[in-house]
């Protein structure tokens, strides 16, 4: 029964129900380990019963997965999320899943580390597909014109240089 051993990262994937969940000290994704699968920390944060324990690595059976896949991907962009209170985190996601853009947009101060990952998942980007120079920006095109080989040249459908559309609003 490779379902977890004690103290050890487990070998193998078990899927929990939510009940299931609840009844076990359940280890961070990213609490380090050694080559072998030790816990390698005297102490470790982990999930009980709805409340976030510092057990010792004894006291635990399993391991997430991964840290930002607890919760959705508009509770993953919420900074600090496990100091909030749980109230203010569901209204927190709900209002980012209706969210809009900004007409002057802004870096945030504080980000997660999971908003480039989104952008990027989110298909809305204007990507450049090699090295270039841009030749002409407006509100709705983008022209660049890349660097290529004589051998690229001939292969492609655009020449040296793309126009990429954008879109505004959907």
């Amino acid at each position: 029964d490779d379902k977890g051993k004690v103290g050890m990262t487990p070998e193998s994937i078990t899927y929990l129900t939510a009940e299931e969940e609840d009844t076990f000290n359940i280890a961070q994704a990213n609490a380090p380990v050694s080559d072998k699968g030790d816990f390698i920390n005297e102490k470790i944060k982990a999930r009980f019963e709805g409340d976030f324990p510092i057990v010792g690595p004894k006291d635990l059976k399993y391991m997430d997965v991964a840290p930002n896949q607890i919760v959705s991907v508009a509770a993953s962009l919420i900074p600090f999320l496990e100091h909030d209170d749980a109230n203010r985190a569901l209204m927190g996601s709900n209002m980012q899943r209706q969210a809009v853009p900004l007409l002057k947009p802004e870096a945030p101060i504080v980000g997660t580390g999971l908003e480039e990952r989104v952008a990027l998942d989110s298909r809305s980007l204007v990507l450049a597909e090699g090295d270039g120079v841009i030749e002409y920006v407006d509100a709705s095109k983008i022209v660049v014109r890349y660097e290529m080989t004589e051998d690229q040249l001939l292969a492609s459908f655009h020449g040296d240089s793309k126009t990429y559309d954008l879109v505004k609003f959907r």
